[in-house]
């Protein structure tokens, strides 16, 4: 009976979380699909799993032919930018892990939960240029200063349920409405009957259907 190895728990580097972090502000800033960087998350994982030794530079082979042929298999408009600002930021960030596609299939992975954290607590501003030490030399996850003012404008407005607000409408996919809130709260929720009655820049009320522990609105809706 053949004996099954497992492979053991890679654990990610100071440097390595950062990284991870950086990438997940960047893209978030740039309104990247997080389904977008799912897709080549599992890409990675197929090719790991077929010859791990040159998983990594198929990856990033994969990030080029999705720009190139992006024309052909998007799904909207936004497609093809999604795929070059997706090649730009792994490019950027992550060709120092090519020879290590465990690693960065696990740095990718944390990114992708980090695009769903930065995306309603807010992002900060990142250079691409920033190299490695730089951001090995960063705390941690430490809370931004975009996510500090956040928090301090959700706390002096006093968020509460069932409580209405004036939001703008800052983009629409599909059924799915990003809505900003006072202090630069940004929340994606979906609106299957009323999402083709908003546009892209239109003020409306919303109503608070959930608030997190910080005081900071989780869930909204249009209201008339």
């Amino acid at each position: 009976m053949e004996t099954v190895t497992e492979t053991p728990l890679l654990e990610m580097t100071e440097a390595d979380w950062q990284v991870a972090h950086a990438i997940a502000q960047t893209l978030v800033q740039q309104e990247i699909d997080v389904n977008e960087l799912g897709k080549a998350i599992a890409y990675l994982r197929f090719a790991i799993q077929q010859n791990p030794a040159s998983a990594g530079t198929q990856f990033f082979k994969y990030l080029k032919t999705l720009v190139s042929q992006g024309r052909s298999i998007g799904h909207s408009g936004r497609t093809l930018e999604y795929y070059r600002n997706l090649d730009k930021v792994c490019s950027s960030y992550l060709n120092p892990y090519q020879s290590n596609p465990l690693i960065l299939l696990r740095i990718l992975g944390w990114t992708a939960r980090l695009m769903r954290y930065c995306k309603e607590g807010g992002v900060l501003d990142v250079d691409l240029t920033v190299n490695q030490t730089a951001v090995a030399a960063t705390p941690k996850l430490q809370e931004t200063e975009r996510q500090v003012e956040i928090r301090s404008v959700a706390q002096s407005q006093n968020f509460q349920v069932g409580q209405s607000v004036e939001a703008t409408v800052k983009n629409i996919k599909g059924k799915e409405v990003t809505y900003e809130l006072p202090g630069g709260i940004k929340l994606t929720v979906k609106e299957p009957k009323k999402y083709g009655e908003l546009s892209v820049g239109q003020t409306v009320k919303v109503e608070i259907l959930e608030m997190r522990e910080n005081g900071i609105p989780k869930k909204v809706k249009w209201v008339n």
